[in-house]
């Protein structure tokens, strides 16, 4: 009897064993970076794109000893967005300048003329609100728009609909006083 016992737990044993080994195989294929649930929000295409771009910043950096810092706590700041004709950017800075973060629409994977589309602008501005409210705890902004694209409006939108409390918002889009002779119109 304690062979045919043995002959029945034989097969069992193995069959776990391998169902145990598949989910540590999946573990480890699963790439080491992840992004928190809300960014799962953003379109599947544009993860895969920031996880694609991401995976190989890591493989050119060198391997350096870091520093260890303290954790900076920043509960208000800047938002400076940059909407041209061509393309849109969103920088995140503390009250003193110094840069929390940033994205442009090339970052996010947009091509061509999508890059100055409106929602291009509503994805780069999930991308950096999300990354300033998870390493600096940022809730507060005062925001300066330059430049005329069709993006300004979008990202001042999206940085309200993103939990950031938008405190005011200038135009800082330079304006010449008939100083230079302007450019031809253009011609489309």
């Amino acid at each position: 009897m304690s062979e045919e016992v043995k002959k029945e737990e034989t097969p069992v044993a193995p069959s776990v064993k391998s169902e145990e080994a598949k989910e540590l195989k999946e573990e480890k294929e699963s790439p080491e970076f992840s992004f928190d649930s809300s960014v799962e929000e953003l379109p599947e295409e544009i993860k895969q794109k920031l996880e694609k771009n991401k995976a190989a910043r890591s493989k050119k950096k060198l391997i350096k000893k870091k520093k260890k810092k303290t954790a900076k706590v920043v509960k208000i700041g800047r938002a400076y967005i940059q909407a041209t004709y061509n393309n849109t950017m969103l920088t995140l800075t503390d009250t003193g300048g110094d840069v929390i973060s940033w994205a442009s629409a090339g970052l996010a994977g947009f091509k061509g003329a999508k890059k100055a589309t409106p929602y291009a602008a509503q994805i780069i501005t999930k991308i950096a609100t999300q990354k300033a409210r998870e390493e600096y705890g940022l809730e507060e902004v005062s925001v300066f728009v330059s430049g005329v694209g069709t993006g300004r409006e979008a990202a001042i939108r999206a940085l309200n609909a993103n939990g950031l409390n938008v405190t005011a918002i200038k135009d800082i889009t330079p304006v010449p006083h008939n100083g230079c002779r302007p450019k031809k119109p253009r011609r489309v």
